[in-house]
């Protein structure tokens, strides 16, 4: 069965090495999958960069269990027991890999795959992130790419056996998680992918969120976490400016300005939100603060401030154009 298709998810597609047996099987939350797989390269050599039987311990998921590689389950929850099938999954889906193989290459190994991390605080392993401490792994964190999977379903377990493994997600590895968020949605948006840019940001911002939200607040590590959540909520507003979703970039600009009144970016992106929508005076004022936060964009302001007179103009006589055309009739 040497046939390539797609399954019913964007960015991915299967060929079946081997048939499985029997009918698919039900995969409810919490159902443990057992499998081996191998991660290779999408390129002419095929670079094998893992390969569980090598590990000497096939690998583990949880349906709905937050793994953090989320088309891993999509991929296992399409395939018989016993099956075998190679995968091919865009770079939008395997932008984690590294920290996930990460994980297993230190558990395989018999260590903690938090290694390294336990004597700083969360904080100093966002800055670490850029190295995995397996130089392949740290070359595919700097280029996202394609990755082919071939993988072996070699038991589909109780739903009951679920217990929550150290490695799943814990605080270190959802600060680990977020620039990578950050470089997934900054490359998408250079492919003019603006929602699936802001899902990239706003999940990010959820991340820190949570992580925020078990510190005291007024703590350096708060206060912290509430500036890192900035150029990522900055982001999310601009994908909705190019999306037109302008009503969601006032609301989350509105929540940004609460907390930060100095955010110069904030004002400029909720004026240009309020002058789409014909808010002109909110817009006004929001493209004077930027001017009077940030003197070097005067004329900046200023060009937008003209603009925006031209358009209520425009506006302006369009509507009694329409009156007086209506009022004819």
């Amino acid at each position: 069965m040497e046939e390539t298709y797609l399954i019913n998810h964007p960015g991915v597609r299967k060929k079946i090495l081997a048939g499985g047996t029997g009918p698919l099987p039900h995969f409810p939350p919490g159902t443990k999958l057992v499998f081996h797989f191998q991660t290779l390269l999408d390129n002419f050599e095929r670079t094998i960069i893992d390969d569980s039987r090598l590990a000497g311990r096939p690998a583990e998921i949880f349906v709905g269990k937050m793994f953090k590689m989320e088309v891993w389950e999509t991929l296992l929850t399409s395939m018989r027991v016993g099956e075998v099938a190679e995968f091919w999954c865009d770079a939008v889906h395997t932008g984690l890999y590294p920290i996930v193989s990460k994980g297993m290459r230190l558990i395989a190994q018999g260590k903690d795959p938090l290694e390294g991390q336990k004597h700083m605080c969360g904080m100093g392993n966002l800055f670490h992130y850029h190295s995995t401490g397996f130089p392949e792994l740290d070359e595919l964190m700097r280029t996202p790419q394609p990755l082919l999977f071939i993988m072996e379903l070699l038991q589909v377990g109780d739903p009951m056996s679920y217990h929550r493994e150290s490695w799943m997600m814990e605080k270190d590895e959802k600060l680990q998680t977020v620039p990578l968020l950050h470089m997934q949605g900054n490359a998408l948006v250079k492919q003019r992918q603006f929602r699936e840019a802001a899902s990239r940001y706003k999940e990010a911002v959820l991340l820190l969120k949570t992580v925020q939200s078990r510190e005291m607040p007024g703590d350096v590590d708060y206060i912290n976490l509430g500036r890192m959540i900035i150029p990522l909520e900055l982001n999310y507003c601009q994908c909705m400016l190019e999306l037109e979703e302008y009503y969601e970039v006032i609301e989350h600009t509105d929540e940004l300005l609460q907390k930060h009144r100095d955010c110069v970016k904030g004002y400029y992106k909720r004026a240009k939100a309020h002058a789409a929508v014909w808010n002109e005076k909110e817009a006004r004022r929001d493209f004077n603060m930027v001017a009077s936060l940030d003197v070097t964009l005067a004329s900046l302001v200023g060009r937008e401030l003209r603009a925006l007179s031209e358009r209520m103009k425009e506006k302006y006589w369009e509507e009694k154009e329409a009156y007086w055309n209506m009022m004819s009739h």
